[in-house]
């Protein structure tokens, strides 16, 4: 696609949201909100970006940070006023701005299997790697040297390989991480639940960063604004790519200028 026709979506959009009632937001965490760090307890935001979070709620707009962490870790990382939606776990767990939490029903099957995932990752030595997640079992080595990091995920893949062909599971790979997850546990997935809910006529973005917000962005084609927040080209399905922090930056300020909260 040339940067012509990339432009032409982007202003499309914002001129859209200009003249729409309101507009639907979703971002990613790790890699967006939060640059990504080897310390996943600590908030390393760029300089501004809660505080545009905050200021793009309190427009009118529909803010909702879905990430792969659990939904109750984000909100004291966060610090933001008011909150946003917090969709935890890809979407299986949710945060609403007045507080209220929901989940998803998870397959008690399903459950069984991640509950023998943990056990057998801990017999194997790599407790202090794992997360555990509502539908989801996680193996961390980030930040550790490159020979323990193999060693960890050879010995995670050997323990949950033969666990992940389990119906309606599955094993994926993440930066520095892998995890055996309920497949219907996607970003695509909570995406298409949100459009069915929406009027069609509202605007949709999501900026992701990773192959996780790949579902994502496939699943707003012909609905709504796809974009990748990275430094170099990949091979996306995006519509657009902004570099992050300062294409980030503009792109919140411009969608607070179109939501009318912008002096």
């Amino acid at each position: 696609m040339s940067r012509r026709a990339v432009e032409s979506e982007d202003v499309r959009f914002f001129r859209s949201l200009s003249s729409a009632k309101t507009g639907v937001l979703l971002m990613d965490y790790d890699g967006i909100v939060a640059p990504f760090t080897s310390d996943r307890d600590r908030d390393a935001s760029p300089s501004g970006i809660p505080e545009l979070i905050g200021r793009i709620v309190s427009s009118g707009s529909r803010l909702i940070i879905i990430t792969a962490r659990t939904a109750h870790e984000l909100p004291p990382m966060l610090g933001v006023n008011p909150m946003p939606e917090i969709w935890g776990t890809d979407g299986l767990e949710k945060i609403y701005p007045d507080g209220h939490y929901e989940e998803m029903l998870v397959d008690d099957n399903a459950l069984q299997v991640l509950a023998r995932a943990e056990a057998r990752l801990e017999r194997e030595g790599l407790g202090k790697h794992i997360e555990v997640k509502l539908a989801a079992v996680a193996l961390h080595w980030k930040g550790l040297p490159a020979t323990d990091g193999l060693s960890i995920r050879t010995r995670g893949y050997r323990v949950l390989q033969p666990l992940a062909v389990a119906p309606d599971l599955t094993l994926e790979e993440s930066q520095e991480g892998i995890e055996i997850r309920l497949s219907s546990a996607n970003k695509g997935d909570a995406v298409r639940r949100l459009l069915s809910e929406l009027d069609p006529a509202t605007p949709v973005a999501y900026l992701g960063d990773d192959a996780s917000a790949e579902d994502a962005f496939r699943a707003l084609k012909g609905r709504g604004l796809s974009v990748l927040v990275a430094k170099k080209p990949v091979l996306t399905a995006a519509q657009l790519r902004i570099k992050p922090p300062e294409e980030l930056t503009q792109f919140l300020q411009e969608w607070l200028r179109c939501a009318g909260s912008e002096q």
